[in-house]
């Protein structure tokens, strides 16, 4: 240890004002969508592409800002992604029309790889694996959701308030961010004086970009405009093979290929991408559209679903995570990363047998899931991202997996929706429909524990006596 417990205590309060004031911008809006749509006089459908571009942007700038950092300071980046978005949460709070709107949720795009970030700059001041996944797992779960309280908030404020004073109350976090960073926030950069290879970085951003689009198109089922996917996609394609010629003929490139090849890279890629793909659309899509459905659900208003399954799903993570993250160390990343991914399996595949006929049964999974996913596999999925990344480019790795957290839950929901509304067409039950939909996102979160085996144990990173075999990996 080089720093005093008060001084690490210190910066995970400041760091963690940063992952509060993201999160804001991520979670408090969703209820207020329909009071800004009357506030601006337009519809929700209009109203959601803000939310679209958000999160696009987001993933467009998660891939590259992280491996900015190391070159150019992580507590520098960290500030100048906090001033980002304290601006864009002043444009939004004095929107007078759905572009300034627009405007001021890309703007707060450019903050979307603030939790990595924070993790790197955790990972350089702290030595101790077990303090380390404690303040991981603390961090971390934030991007459940704070405890629910920014949903319920969020919804109070836009009925009493306005959409805009949510805004507000983002920048006024923000600000607090902004001064806590400025004063405990420790400066790191692992690779100053190289070259950023901004080459590299255009065609990546512009296939992750293209592959979010056509998730976006394709989530409009039966509205959606097929010949857009398609060309969104080849885009893609194109993109990134263009990113990958780019990158063997540069000196310092952005990822190298052989990073690219490494098992600890794309296999936990792949198990993050299935990861979300497979949870992300069952909570937030379709167990809330069950809830709510009169004829074949329970019949619930909006705001008591979200307070009787969103709430407590995002508390039992955000109580969950800490201890997810402090027994990583100690039991292995990928072992509990496993009891996550075996939770959400048995949790889904409740909800799909049993909770699309019994309410109570439904709540309970819910926060089962909330538990097994939010509290431990989005936390280990996190740290891996970290403890994985090499020590010559820390910052590559943090930000390809934001991207597949991103991508991951585009897909979710353009594929177990669409899949919940053929069944519903094709057997003419509602109910089965739901449950075929969330049978899915199991089958697929079951294809995310399988791929989990092929990750390599983070050695470094645990305080567990190794064997040959973990060696070798």
């Amino acid at each position: 240890m080089t720093r005093r417990a008060g001084t690490f205590a210190s910066l995970i309060a400041a760091l963690l004002a940063a992952c509060v004031a993201f999160q804001l911008n991520a979670s408090m809006l969703s209820p207020a969508l329909v009071t800004m749509a009357r506030e601006l006089r337009t519809d929700e459908s209009t109203i959601s592409l803000s939310q679209t571009l958000f999160f696009t942007l987001a993933a467009m700038f998660s891939v590259f800002l992280p491996r900015l950092s190391d070159i150019y300071g992580r507590r520098n980046v960290l500030l100048g992604m906090l001033a980002m978005m304290l601006l864009g949460s002043v444009v939004a709070a004095l929107a007078v029309n759905v572009g300034m709107l627009f405007a001021g949720r890309i703007i707060q795009g450019v903050t979307g790889p603030v939790v990595p970030i924070c993790l790197l700059m955790l990972r350089h001041e702290i030595s101790d694996p077990r303090r380390y996944g404690a303040a991981l797992g603390l961090l971390t779960a934030v991007n459940g959701g704070i405890a629910g309280v920014d949903a319920l908030v969020g919804g109070w404020l836009a009925t009493n308030f306005g959409f805009r004073s949510l805004f507000w109350v983002i920048a006024a976090t923000t600000v607090v961010a902004i001064a806590l960073v400025s004063v405990w926030g420790v400066e790191s950069r692992p690779s100053a004086g190289t070259r950023m290879d901004w080459g590299g970085v255009v065609p990546l951003v512009v296939s992750v970009a293209s592959v979010l689009t056509a998730f976006n198109e394709a989530g409009k089922l039966g509205e959606a405009n097929w010949l857009l996917v398609l060309i969104s996609l080849a885009v893609a394609l194109i993109s990134f093979g263009t990113f990958l010629a780019v990158e063997a003929r540069v000196r310092v490139p952005l990822v190298e290929p052989r990073l690219l090849a490494r098992r600890g890279t794309w296999a936990l890629l792949l198990t993050t991408l299935l990861t979300m793909t497979g949870v992300f659309a069952v909570v937030n899509g379709l167990v809330m559209s069950l809830a709510q459905n009169r004829d074949a659900g329970f019949g619930m208003p909006a705001d008591v679903a979200s307070l009787v399954f969103l709430t407590p799903y995002a508390l039992v993570g955000w109580l969950v995570g800490p201890f997810a993250g402090r027994l990583a160390p100690s039991f292995g990343y990928r072992g509990v990363l496993r009891i996550g991914l075996i939770g959400s399996v048995v949790a889904t595949g409740l909800m799909a047998f049993v909770g699309v006929h019994s309410m109570p049964v439904l709540v309970a999974a819910t926060v089962l899931i909330g538990i097994t996913y939010a509290g431990i596999a989005n936390i280990i999925l996190n740290g891996l991202g970290i403890v994985l990344s090499p020590a010559s480019n820390p910052g590559f790795l943090p930000g390809l997996n934001a991207g597949a957290f991103n991508l991951g839950s585009g897909l979710s929901f353009a594929i177990l929706p669409a899949l919940q509304l053929g069944l519903t067409e094709t057997t003419g039950s509602a109910v089965a429909g739901y449950s075929g939909g969330i049978l899915l996102g199991a089958a697929i979160t079951l294809a995310a524990l399988g791929t989990s085996f092929l990750i390599p144990r983070p050695a470094d990173a645990e305080a567990i006596r190794s064997t040959p075999r973990a060696a070798a990996e």
